[in-house]
Formats: C-alpha cells, structure tokens, sequence
C-alpha cells in the first residue's frame, strides 16, 4: 500500500468488507442561507460503488429504518457563497422518549478516506444505548464515498498497483515504485483535481460545524474514532464553544509528522504482531504456524522473503505477492478478532494457497469481491496529502532505513517506503501536523489502548496534552484492537455511556483492563 503515507486506519471500515468477504475561529461556519437549508431524509439507497457496494442498510433491531439524506456545503470554504457540494448523511433517530433526546451524536469512523454512511449501520447495534437519547449520525467527508469522492484509477489498475513491489531491494525497483507512485498521483489530479484542494481536515470540520447548524444543535456531540479522533480535534480547535460531548477513540498522535505516524505505526504492527506470535503458542492446543513466538515470526519473514521472487497463487487471476501478503498480515492485526483468521492465512500461504490472505489485503485496500474498488485508497491519499507538508523521496527513505527496521523488522520497509505516497502530489501540504489547542472548550474524553496497532497507544496523552488543561481527559484501555469502545471492555464502554448520557466525566488517568 505504498500510496498511503501511512497504513489506513479504517478498520471499521475495512471491517465491513471484510466480513462480506470471508462469508463468502470560534465562529458559526456557513453562509446565512446554508445553514437554514432543511434536510431531506428519505430511506437510504444502495451503496455506490465508492461507498464500497453492497445492499441497502436493515432495519434496525427495533424495526425502525435508517434514514439518509445530501446536505450543501461550499467547495471552497474561502469562497462561502461559490460552488456548492453534497455531502452524505445518514441518520437512526432517537429510540427513547422525545424529552429524553439530547441531540444528534456524529460519527466519523476513520480512513481518512471512510464512508460513514456504510460503516454505522454496520455497527448500529453497538451504539443501541446512545441511541435511547441521540440520533446518530454519521456522514462521507468531502472527497469520499457519495460527497464529491476522489477518483484515481480504474479498477484494473489498481489491481496490478497493489501487486507492485512496494519494498524496493535495488535502483530498478525504486524507480518503478516511485513510477507507479507518480502515475497514481496524476490519475487522481486528471479524474479529481477539482476537488483536491478541498479535502483538508479543516474544511471537513468547518463542514461538521455547517452539519450541527443544520440539525439544529446549539453544540456538536461527537464520536471520533481513529482518524475521527483528528478531525474531532480540529474542530475543537476551530469551534471550541460548540463543542459538545465528545469522544475520541483510538487516538491519533497530533504532535508527530506524517514520518514519525508512519515509524509510530511499524512499532505499532509490530507489537500487536508479538502478541499474536505470543497468543497462538501460549494455548493449550498446538500453534500451527510456529513453535515459539520467535518461530511464529521467523516463519513469516520467511514467507514474505519467499514471495519476493515467487509469489503464490492467491484469488485468481491474481497471485499472492509479498506486498499483498504484508497488506494482508496488517490487516489482521487490526482486531484481536482476526488473528484466527491471520492463522488461517498463513497456514494457506505455507501449503502454497494465498486466498485468505488476499481477502484479507483486499479489505485493507478496499476491494470487494466483485472486482470492484470502494474510494478508500484514493481518498486516503488526496486528504493526507492535502494535510501532511512534508514530501520524501527516495534517497530520504533510504537513509531511514535502518530506523524503520529497527522498530519493525516485518513492517519497517513496506511503512517507510510508504512515505512516498505524497511524492509530486499536485497540491501542497498544509502543516507539519494539526493544531489541536482547544482553550475554552469543554472536557473530551480520549481513550487510549495498549495494544493499538494503527494508532499507537502514547498518542492518547500526547492528544490529551495538546488539547489542553481542562480539556483532554484520558482513559486507558489496558488490551488488544484498534478502538476500545467496541471491544470486550464493558468497564470502557460504561465509562463512555455515562459520559454521553448523564454527563459525567470519568476522572483522569483511569485505566480500564
């Protein structure tokens, strides 16, 4: 996945697909007459081909149907009253009684580059308590799934892009990984550039703040997973006297670059790749894929090395590569509830059948069985890259190296090369890294886990810190996964409900196992 500056953090998102797969400024935002346009909320369609596919959403558990509707937001937020866009809503309302209603709850699941309007109804049962006193709502961010999304490639290119050797060994291969690069890069400016100088972080949030006004909330209640955790940020930065309650799960680092995030992330995949290795060979049955946890990863690295210069067949027409296979073991480290599946893979991938591990590095990447590509990839590209200022190029990444490995043998080159992604993007970067500082705002919780892969589990306080005394409160959540609030902790999720619910913030520095 050399394109990303970093590995995406849309596990729900990729979630979603993968579960298909293996089943077979402080001021209002907006002009005056947008934010008194009136949402038209009707049953929601299928998903497009850029929301990923698929049916319509079910009803939900209580026979109520999801609703969805296009809210108007300016292109070019210097230019308020020009070009207009539609971004994607969708929405459940309230199942508890009318005075029990707050507000609306929105939700941004990550990416970036994640479609909002697929992903909640693939969790709403997860949210049923928040949902007896908020609508939830969730939306696609400018540049993504049904609001103006980013194009690059065609399908079939993209196939063969997420073929390509993304770790290098020699000066032929750098050249054609920094090619490819390049072509991707100027199929997205051809198919897209109207919209490319449009995707920052900030005209997302300048967007959610247009959003509250237009459902008529005094103050954005918010739910913020991974990336979400950022642009959540942002928008406390920018509105932090419209903030409301607000939850940031799986947190990103602000302080760090788009390089420090990438060697954050191998320390990250490698750790959660240690504890896999250590889980499969403490239980009781055999471990299938290796004796010792240094077996287990001895084993892997050999396997990749292997499918360096003989890949294997995988889904065909396509063959299981060493870039695919990385995709793939990435993938399942997400969630403490793929590692079966990582077992699964890898024991394939011995005997010489790649599938499993390809439907797992398609869901990372976003394709869907049919061939067929969500905008992730592109999405994901065009807002990093309209975000992070620093550009790399090939010798810089050479020289990194060695530091890359250090953190992660398995990971340390496919992460650093990723650095790449932004090369000769047609529009420059807007800062080192966000602006957070939220002076003003109210308390937001921010929870951290240990074994956070995609978002290392130290990012939490720094975003706690940098939010501001008063402001960041962290939660702890000692355990595997990338996001806690869904996971296995019912100490976490009482935390976050009384939070929402009721009001109550937890005390700083509570830690929940």
């Amino acid at each position: 996945m050399p394109h990303h500056s970093r590995l995406s953090a849309a596990v729900l998102t990729a979630t979603v697909v993968l579960s298909s797969l293996l089943a077979g400024c402080g001021d209002d935002a907006g002009d005056e007459d947008l934010t008194r346009q009136r949402l038209d909320w009707k049953d929601c369609p299928s998903p497009s081909q850029d929301q990923g596919g698929g049916g319509s959403p079910s009803p939900l558990p209580d026979g109520d149907a999801w609703q969805c509707a296009t809210m108007k937001t300016p292109l070019d937020w210097d230019r308020p009253d020009g070009e207009t866009i539609d971004l994607a809503l969708i929405r459940a309302r309230a199942s508890g009684p009318d005075g029990a209603r707050i507000g609306s709850l929105v939700f941004n699941f990550g990416g970036p580059g994640g479609s909002g309007v697929t992903t909640l109804p693939a969790f709403g049962q997860d949210y049923a308590r928040l949902r007896t006193r908020y609508d939830l709502v969730s939306f696609d961010p400018r540049g993504v799934g049904r609001s103006a999304p980013v194009r690059c490639l065609s399908d079939r290119r993209l196939d063969a892009y997420f073929q390509q050797d993304a770790t290098p060994d020699d000066g032929a291969e750098r050249a054609e990984l920094l090619e490819n690069t390049r072509e991707f890069n100027a199929a997205c400016e051809q198919n897209s550039g109207k919209i490319l100088p449009h995707v920052r972080t900030t005209d997302a949030a300048r967007d959610m703040d247009l959003m509250r006004q237009v459902l008529g909330d005094g103050r954005l209640h918010y739910f913020g997973i991974s990336y979400g955790t950022e642009l959540g940020a942002v928008y406390a930065h920018l509105f932090p006297k419209n903030v409301g309650r607000a939850v940031f799960d799986a947190v990103v680092d602000p302080t760090q670059t788009s390089e420090q995030g990438s060697l954050g992330q191998a320390e990250g995949f490698q750790r959660a790749l240690d504890n896999y290795a250590e889980d499969c060979t403490s239980k009781a049955e055999d471990c299938p894929v290796g004796d010792t946890p240094q077996d287990v990863k001895d084993r892997i690295d050999r396997l990749l090395k292997d499918l360096d210069s003989r890949p294997i067949p995988g889904i065909f027409p396509r063959d299981l590569t060493q870039t695919a296979a990385t995709s793939g073991i990435a993938q399942s480290l997400y969630s403490k509830d793929f590692w079966e599946y990582l077992t699964e893979g890898l024991e394939g991938a011995y005997d010489g059948d790649g599938r499993v591990l390809m439907v797992l590095s398609d869901s990372l990447n976003g394709r869907s069985e049919n061939g067929e590509y969500s905008n992730l990839t592109a999405a994901n590209t065009a807002i990093n890259c309209a975000d992070d200022k620093p550009r790399y190029d090939t010798a810089y990444v050479q020289g990194r190296l060695p530091e890359f490995r250090r953190a992660s043998a398995l990971f340390g080159d496919f992460l650093a090369w990723g650095m790449l992604g932004c090369t000769d993007w047609p529009v420059a970067g807007a800062a080192d890294h966000p602006d957070v500082r939220a002076p003003g705002a109210p308390p937001i919780l921010v929870i951290g886990t240990t074994g956070d892969p995609a978002t290392p589990y130290e990012g939490a306080r720094r975003m706690a810190d940098a939010l501001g005394e008063g402001v960041g409160v962290e939660l702890t959540y000692e355990g595997e996964g990338h996001g806690a609030y869904t996971g296995e902790s019912s100490c976490v999720r009482e935390a976050v409900d009384r939070y929402l619910l009721d009001g109550t913030v937890p005390a700083g520095g509570t830690v929940c196992s």
